[in-house]
């Protein structure tokens, strides 16, 4: 089996229920090693939900999620990552008091299994700093190394998140939103970065910027209401009339 044709990460009937909400129904797909896959949806169709059971922050009523191969249903988030999968959120969650560098090398130390009870080794080893500077330079934030995560602007901070998402050099990326809040020239930015990553890595991506969706993905599956009703390259998803008339409309 090849690269291209291998599944790296399955779904097999989820269903997360909230009382009686249904935020996922039934819900199966499966994405490909070594391509983008985007999720996209109205809003409240369940996409932050599907992501939550994939990265095992919400655990599903019923179904099963199958990462390369293996069973992963009943494993932790942190058991997650160390088997290749790394999660970005909604809202960026890094260390706003402490630089970017000093950021990405807790990430390197917690990945290595050290404690956070010291700091000064994160800003201090070579082991913990040289991995650092490398993904900054990768991730383009090694000019800001030396500045405060705080005065960072949104979509750097996004940048920042996704470094640390790479210390664990993952298998596959969950991307959630990964545009969120961003203007023009910053959301261009991360299209460009999302481009090079995708030269690196298989990434699931939860996004609502459409033009950032067809620009990016491989393939795209279609959430309405908890279920998919469409999955596809680009090109089919813009031409199918179900998914024209559910979520992307006549424009």
């Amino acid at each position: 089996m090849t690269e291209s044709t291998r599944t790296l990460l399955e779904t097999k009937n989820l269903v997360k229920r909230y009382g009686a909400l249904v935020a996922t129904r039934d819900l199966s797909f499966a994405i490909k090693a070594g391509t983008t896959h985007a999720v996209i949806g109205p809003n409240g169709a369940g996409k932050t939900t599907l992501v939550a059971q994939i990265s095992g922050f919400v655990r599903p009523t019923s179904g099963s999620v199958y990462f390369d191969g293996a069973d992963i249903t009943a494993l932790s988030p942190w058991q997650r990552s160390q088997v290749g999968l790394a999660r970005s959120f909604q809202i960026t969650n890094i260390f706003l008091d402490l630089s970017v560098e000093d950021n990405v090398a807790l990430a390197v130390q917690a990945h290595a299994g050290h404690s956070f009870r010291m700091l000064r080794p994160a800003r201090t080893l070579a082991s913990l700093r040289e991995p650092a500077q490398t993904i900054l330079k990768r991730i383009g934030l090694f000019s800001r190394r030396h500045e405060q995560a705080a005065r960072l602007s949104h979509g750097e901070k996004r940048q920042l998140e996704l470094a640390m998402a790479l210390v664990v050099e993952p298998k596959m990326l969950l991307l959630d939103e990964p545009l969120a809040g961003m203007g023009t020239e910053e959301a261009q930015r991360i299209i460009a970065l999302l481009l090079q990553l995708k030269r690196e890595r298989t990434i699931l991506l939860i996004e609502h910027d459409i033009d950032a969706v067809f620009a990016v993905a491989d393939e795209i599956s279609v959430l309405v209401s908890g279920s998919i009703i469409s999955t596809g390259t680009p090109v089919q998803i813009r031409s199918d009339p179900e998914v024209r008339k559910a979520y992307l409309g006549d424009s």
